[in-house]
């Protein structure tokens, strides 16, 4: 089991030596867009002599993959994952849309890329407008910002901007994707993690929400039974119905050796009205939740998620998830979890040489 920090939107070079210096040994990168500014200044900075025109992206290649891997190496940090393409890239195949196909096509070729790049794992999730909250404000414990959701509101909402699709659409639609990226994915040797929905409930903006429960995720991993598909487990989504029915599908996945990696995060409340919160709070008890994890052997990452934003924070979170992530470290080492807070490049050679 390691520790990475996550869901970077985008990368410095302080982020990575941030990441090293909290003690995790792998970072991962969230629905990066790279076309946007940040992006293009951290790649053109690092690895390219001039920056000219190039066309808007739709699929990602392996160089660019390959020299964000590197950047992450050179501070001793593996990247252990690229956590899902932005929305705009997958939204047509999501809701079945005319250019569904050709979106399918890209999603192939960026795991083509990801294999070549030696990046292991993609995340990807179902959602075709990501995850809905109604309110951020000063609910968290010393006023610390967090987000909240409340069924009651979200049910009513009708944005006018996405075509209504029932459960048997949505499921047809992942069906067809599936089945067209699962074999590249393999022959590549990359793993396809599924993030669940947030908030899980059955429906919202007149969209099914298909991957909200123990039952849709047992359905997704019979239908897609292969070692290259899994899940990007989130005790706080889980959690978002109830801690025993995520303890429950927690227990059941990590022994099925389903979970590819963990978003370790807590809520108060479940629905139809929750909140977020610190880590060391809430319904999810995370020394529960490592605990299942190790004692079913899980051999991969956990990050922290979500995190409440604290008195002069940055908009990343850099000081909670600081707390959150020692907070983490601290349950692994008291666990005796493997490699903890250990750079896995020099792990290998202290138990090597060992007496």
């Amino acid at each position: 089991m390691r520790l990475a920090a996550g869901q970077f939107r985008e990368l410095t070079q302080d982020d990575l030596r941030f990441a090293r210096q909290i003690g995790c040994t792998g970072v991962t990168v969230n629905k990066p867009d790279l076309d946007s500014p940040a992006w293009v200044a951290f790649l053109n900075k690092q690895f390219r002599a001039s920056a000219g025109p190039r066309p808007p992206t739709t699929r990602w290649n392996a160089m660019e993959l390959a020299q964000i891997r590197s950047a992450a190496a050179a501070h001793g940090l593996a990247l252990e994952c690229i956590e899902g393409v932005p929305k705009n890239l997958i939204d047509h195949a999501i809701l079945g849309l005319p250019g569904a196909e050709e979106q399918i096509d890209d999603f192939k070729a960026t795991i083509r890329a990801m294999g070549q790049a030696g990046i292991p794992v993609l995340g990807y999730a179902w959602i075709p407008d990501q995850v809905w909250r109604t309110a951020k404000a000063a609910h968290g414990r010393g006023g610390a910002l967090v987000t909240a959701y409340d069924h009651v509101i979200g049910e009513r909402i009708a944005t006018g901007t996405l075509p209504p699709r029932n459960e048997v659409a949505m499921w047809a639609n992942w069906e067809r994707f599936i089945d067209a990226v699962l074999p590249v994915a393999e022959a590549e040797g990359v793993k396809l993690s599924l993030h669940p929905d947030d908030p899980p409930v059955p429906a919202l903006d007149g969209v099914a929400r298909i991957f909200r429960d123990e039952a849709g995720f047992a359905r997704a991993m019979h239908y897609a039974d292969s070692p290259n598909h899994g899940i990007a487990f989130c005790t706080g989504t889980f959690a978002e119905a109830g801690a025993e029915t995520m303890m429950a599908a927690l227990t059941r996945f990590a022994r099925e050796g389903r979970i590819h990696y963990v978003h370790l995060r807590s809520v108060a409340g479940v629905l139809p009205r929750f909140a977020e919160s610190f880590i060391d709070e809430g319904t999810v008890d995370a020394v529960a939740v490592l605990r299942t994890l190790r004692e079913a052997s899980f051999d991969g990452f956990v990050i922290d998620d979500h995190v409440p934003h604290v008195v002069g924070d940055t908009v990343w979170g850099h000081r909670s998830r600081a707390y959150a992530t020692g907070f983490i470290a601290g349950i692994l080492r008291v666990l005796g979890a493997d490699n903890a807070t250990t750079p896995a490049t020099n792990a290998t050679s202290q138990r090597e040489t060992t007496p």
